[in-house]
């Protein structure tokens, strides 16, 4: 940021021996900051730091405004309100100490899309804590945490926010530390309560404890946290899917009900209505499906096949193999959920028949197919994460799941757009 914009010390800056590196008012650049970090500083170099315009709680209110305005989530959450004032009141209340100002600030400059995810995400958390009786004061931490939950990501190598590029095993443990890098930012800046770190450090956890980075179920996971994890998965989806996202995330919360506080969930799915717009072209839902249908049919079969081709005979080492045993029960899941929806691709061929004419259903086919494959790349990065490829596999299971797991990365590459 320094690259375009002025950022000077606040405060000189020393060396944990006392010596003086940088007098206050300094102009920083990049070229410093390499220097200055070849040192052992007495404080991090971040808290002694100005820029203009620093993001503060006038900025972040109108920002807030702009956003109920513009953006057709913030709008149904303003009118379920009755308003905004409900909504914004909070966003006062916020205490931001200049070192957590100015990261915001480098957010707002360098990655304004994250900026807008972590305000939105704001205005669905205190939403859905308005809706539970919460107080303007009770919602406080709670827009607090909400705000600051991804400023670990100003911490991750900018290439990874690119959706093609393809992290290694070893990357993904990077990206799953995010949070708790994220909860260590906000403890350093001294101001913010336990349970405002705890929330920060939960927004990726899940009610059946698949979540991460600890993997703990709903009972240990904070009230704030459980409104965390929802509000951010809300924000996510309406940020990334431009067609329909309010019925895709209806259907994935109705799919996963397991994974996410059920009494929240109920508060927010009246709000996730969409239409379809009159003349909406069926041939490309049609394609979008039977590539779905394709897809799902072979990742099943592509299993088995390999799984059986990786035992001597039946299936006695599935137990004794981990990744082999997640990626069996998790396959097993999916199929399950598929079926109760009338969806399993076996299904799907015979209900094609009927919905040649029909854009409602086939965008309804077409949603669970997006859902499914999601899930299935939600399989796939869970396994890479957890059990990274050997360099030479130990196990004959070792190898199956790699090629299963690659044979998955390189369908979802050629899926159709799911805009």
């Amino acid at each position: 940021m320094a690259e375009h914009t002025k950022v000077v010390t606040g405060e000189a800056i020393y060396t944990d021996k006392g010596i003086k590196l940088v007098d206050k008012g300094a102009r920083m650049d990049s070229r410093m900051y390499d220097r200055l970090i070849q040192h052992k500083l007495r404080d991090p170099i971040d808290s002694h730091l100005l820029t203009e315009h620093l993001v503060d709680i006038p900025a972040l209110q109108a920002q807030a405004m702009v956003q109920c305005e513009t953006v057709e989530l913030m709008k149904r959450l303003v009118q379920s309100q009755g308003g905004t004032e409900r909504l914004l009141a909070p966003l006062r209340g916020i205490e931001l100490p200049p070192q957590i100002a100015f990261k915001l600030t480098v957010m707002r400059e360098q990655r304004p899309e994250l900026f807008a995810h972590s305000l939105q995400m704001a205005l669905v958390a205190i939403y859905l804590a308005r809706q539970e009786g919460w107080s303007e004061r009770e919602c406080v931490p709670l827009a607090t945490a909400a705000l600051l939950h991804d400023v670990g990501m100003l911490y991750m190598d900018p290439a990874w926010t690119d959706a093609a590029y393809r992290l290694s095993g070893e990357e993904r443990k990077h990206l799953v530390a995010h949070s708790i890098t994220a909860m260590l930012v906000v403890r350093s800046a001294g101001v913010y309560s336990r349970a405002v770190e705890m929330a920060v450090l939960e927004h990726h956890e899940r009610m059946d404890g698949s979540g991460y980075p600890r993997g703990v179920p709903g009972d240990a996971i904070s009230p704030m946290g459980q409104i965390l994890l929802l509000a951010e998965v809300v924000a996510a989806f309406f940020d990334k899917f431009k067609h329909m996202p309010g019925q895709r995330l209806s259907l994935m919360l109705r799919m996963n009900h397991k994974r996410y506080p059920l009494a929240l969930v109920h508060r927010m799915l009246p709000l996730l209505y969409d239409e379809i717009s009159p003349g909406t072209p069926l041939a490309p839902l049609l394609a979008e499906v039977t590539h779905g249908v394709a897809a799902l049919s072979a990742v099943f079969q592509m299993w088995e096949k390999l799984l059986q081709t990786g035992q001597d005979e039946g299936r006695p080492d599935l137990v004794n193999h981990e990744a082999a045993s997640f990626v069996q029960t998790s396959l097993l899941h999916l199929q399950k959920q598929l079926a109760e929806a009338g969806s399993h691709p076996d299904q799907q061929l015979d209900v094609l028949n009927y919905l040649k004419d029909d854009a409602e259903g086939m965008n309804e086919l077409a949603l669970v197919n997006r859902e499914a494959l999601w899930q299935l790349q939600a399989i796939v990065n869970a396994c890479l994460r957890r059990w990274p490829p050997p360099a030479e596999p130990g196990h004959p299971l070792d190898a199956v799941v790699s090629q299963w797991c690659d044979a998955c990365m390189q369908i979802q590459v050629k899926a159709p757009s799911q805009d």
